[in-house]
C-alpha cells in the first residue's frame, strides 16, 4: 500500500487543482473582457463628449 502512497496523493489532488485552474481561467477572462469594456466604453464617452462639445461651440456662434 505505501508503494501506492504518491501516485493516490497526486490522484486524489488533481480534481481540485483542474477545477481551480478552470476557475481561474474563466474569473481572468471575465477580469479581462470587463477591462476591455470599460476602455471601449470611455473611448465611446470622449468621442460623444467632443461632438457635443463641438457642436456647442457653433451653436453659440
Amino acid at each position: 500500500m505505501i508503494e501506492n502512497f504518491w501516485l493516490n496523493a497526486l490522484w486524489s489532488l488533481a480534481p481540485t487543482v483542474m477545477v481551480g485552474l478552470i476557475f481561474w481561467l474563466v474569473i481572468r477572462s471575465i477580469i479581462h473582457a470587463d477591462r476591455n469594456e470599460r476602455k471601449a466604453q470611455a473611448k465611446v464617452e470622449r468621442e460623444e463628449r467632443a461632438k457635443f462639445a463641438a457642436s456647442r461651440k457653433v451653436a453659440d456662434g
